[in-house]
């Protein structure tokens, strides 16, 4: 775990079990890779994931580790997520539930939330939405020690990561989901230098062939929305990467 004890890291950390240790997650899909990713982003809150990949792995995972929070596949290869729902809710009848389905008929989301489940997501789906979601489901539940804060500031540059708001100064400003990203990589790292292969593996998950000038081409169009006509907030270190820090004067 890191040992950053900046506001933003400290933000990041901040979603924790009673006791102080990490959320623990059960994701199931029977997508490997879909489920790998799903993974890696959850463990880049800090949480603890657990995976399977049938219905019966997944209810014998529920019992044994005891989830906080589960994301659950309404299409299995042996039960069907309804099934596997109404199995884990047998020993589980309060952890919370959020459904992935590439089904978006209103029969069909009505079919999961009346077996149980407490959210649902259709695919092809964000995944900054499915952690908000997760995020939102774990404070209702009562799981986590507090109330999270989901806001990043480094000077004047304010984030929600749960309505997706980007503020500097007070004014508004609009970005893509790819810019959010990068910014927010960004805002929990401030005055940290940031590589393009680090940049790459974070933001975009694979190192896109190589061509790291994608990098390039996202920090100039957030450039243009973040530090136009103001003191700039991004730097380039020639040869070395980005780094983000509050304009002179101001303080993280």
């Amino acid at each position: 775990m890191s040992t950053d004890t900046s506001p933003a890291a400290r933000t990041r950390e901040s979603l924790t079990r009673h006791d102080g240790s990490p959320i623990r997650a059960l994701v199931v899909d029977d997508e490997p890779s879909l489920g790998d990713l799903l993974s890696t982003v959850l463990r880049y809150e800090g949480w603890v994931v657990q995976t399977a990949v049938t219905g019966h792995a997944a209810v014998r995972a529920a019992k044994e580790s005891r989830p906080d929070v589960i994301v659950l596949d309404v299409m299995l290869p042996d039960l069907t997520g309804l099934e596997v729902l109404r199995r884990i809710r047998a020993t589980l009848p309060d952890v919370p539930v959020l459904f992935l389905t590439a089904k978006d008929a209103v029969e069909d989301r009505v079919a999961g939330l009346t077996a149980g489940g407490d959210d649902y997501v259709t695919k092809p789906f964000s995944l900054e939405e499915v952690v908000a979601r997760l995020r939102g489901l774990l404070r209702r539940s009562g799981a986590t020690a507090a109330p999270e804060e989901s806001v990043l500031v480094v000077g004047d540059l304010r984030m929600d990561e749960d309505s997706h708001e980007v503020t500097r100064g007070g004014a508004e400003i609009h970005l893509t989901a790819t810019e959010f990203e990068l910014l927010r990589f960004f805002m929990r790292n401030p005055r940290r230098v940031l590589s393009k292969a680090q940049i790459l593996d974070r933001v975009w998950q694979y190192d896109f062939g190589g061509q790291a000038n994608i990098v390039e081409l996202y920090v100039s169009y957030l450039r243009r929305k973040i530090d136009k006509g103001r003191t700039p907030m991004i730097h380039t270190l020639r040869g070395v990467g980005y780094v983000l820090k509050p304009a002179d004067g101001e303080t993280a």
